[in-house]
């Protein structure tokens, strides 16, 4: 067993922050030369970039000085996924990043030493410090001079170098399932959109367009609550005596700290659950940040920060790409309202559109199979980040030599 140094992130790394949009600048969703990153886009080591948004010319102009370039390591700053690490991969080189988040550039010009930082963040004693350093305040916030105080353990330059390609063997894998998942994604999102939101669906040119709340929609289509459209339930929380790491009872998710890109993580089980998600319910977020999505992968116990839903017709993958096409914004509807957070009588007043029976069923048969390959390819994914989350603290901690 190896024994290494530690040294606190401002020692090896300049850190710099992002920037929000200027007052009256929008993101968009079509694309642009712009790419905009988001703390929702920064997770597990690497830059999600599976729901893309984009800022334009002018916006860009505006904020041009606060952009990441290729292997930057990002770490998001503000909310319940405090402390969370990416990468920033080849094709965001160049993007612009969100006040939520800061950017860290190593003072050393070794190849592998931003590599090295990523991983060293990623270890539960790095995440401690992050997350105890941004405790105190309502929402939790981790201010610059705090990270620069964050240790990591530091090895020789070849130690570094070697731990690096290990891990990163891992991470190749898994961001090449991802790179398809992204793409798997945005196909389901652009047919979505261009089905029920721009009404350009099979046959549209014979339908006639009436007034609704929702504007213009197709004659037959309706507006309706979530309560008439789909089954609800609130998540509560048992008292905290009755949760374990020792996977006693069944899976337990407080909110979006354990969620992953379409499944959560297992980490905290409960022997004493009082709310249920089915295996496939939609798990939806109702506490800041308000909206985000994960499906429910087994059957399992939800609290207070999560409700979980299913439509009433069993068209989920439907209801999946609404809702996330009606959140798509953090913490906002489409309709530009913000939440901190939303009640069970928010949830069931929220407007959703009803289409034609036949034209969700059409859209069904071509996402389904979508989403299986999807489906498999997370799952391929969660068993890569479990052998390497095995590896990764006894490497970088000296337990195992290199």
């Amino acid at each position: 067993m190896a024994s290494f140094s530690k040294v606190k992130l401002g020692e090896i790394a300049n850190i710099k922050g992002g920037k929000r949009l200027p007052k009256g600048h929008t993101l968009l969703y079509d694309k642009t030369l712009h790419p905009y990153i988001r703390a929702r886009d920064i997770k597990d080591g690497v830059i999600i970039f599976d729901d893309p948004v984009y800022i334009d010319q002018s916006t860009y102009e505006k904020i041009q000085r606060y952009t990441v370039d290729k292997g930057d390591v990002c770490i998001t700053i503000v909310g319940a996924n405090v402390g969370d690490v990416g990468q920033v991969p080849t094709f965001l080189d160049g993007a612009n990043l969100t006040e939520n988040a800061v950017k860290l550039v190593a003072k050393d010009n070794d190849e592998y030493i931003a590599d090295y930082i990523k991983y060293a963040l990623q270890t539960q004693d790095a995440q401690k410090q992050m997350k105890n350093a941004a405790a105190g305040a309502a929402q939790p916030k981790l201010g610059i001079y705090k990270i620069k105080e964050v240790e990591i353990f530091y090895p020789s330059k070849n130690i570094r170098a070697r731990i690096s390609t290990i891990l990163s063997t891992y991470d190749d894998l898994i961001e090449n399932n991802n790179r398809r998942i992204a793409i798997l994604e945005e196909m389901a999102q652009k047919l979505y959109r261009e089905w029920f939101v721009k009404f350009r669906f099979p046959g549209h040119e014979k339908v006639k367009m009436v007034e609704s709340e929702f504007g213009l929609i197709p004659e037959g289509w309706e507006v309706v609550k979530l309560s008439e459209m789909c089954n609800l339930t609130m998540g509560q929380s048992p008292k905290s005596e009755f949760y374990n790491e020792n996977k006693e009872g069944i899976p337990f998710y407080q909110g979006v700290a354990d969620f992953g890109l379409r499944f959560p993580k297992e980490r905290v089980y409960c022997t004493k659950p009082t709310r249920f998600a089915k295996e496939g319910d939609i798990l939806f977020s109702v506490r800041a940040p308000v909206g985000r999505l994960n499906i429910a992968n087994s059957d399992l116990s939800i609290g207070r920060g999560l409700s979980a839903i299913n439509h009433k017709d069993g068209y989920q993958t439907f209801l999946y790409q609404q809702l996330k096409y009606l959140f798509r914004v953090e913490d906002s509807m489409g309709n530009g309202s913000i939440f901190n957070s939303v009640t069970k009588r928010d949830m069931q007043n929220i407007d959703l559109l009803k289409p034609a029976i036949e034209i969700v069923e059409k859209f069904e048969e071509i996402a389904i199979p979508m989403f299986d390959l999807l489906d498999n390819l997370e799952k391929r994914n969660i068993n890569l980040k479990g052998q390497r989350d095995l590896l990764l603290p006894k490497l970088i901690s000296g337990k195992i030599n290199v």
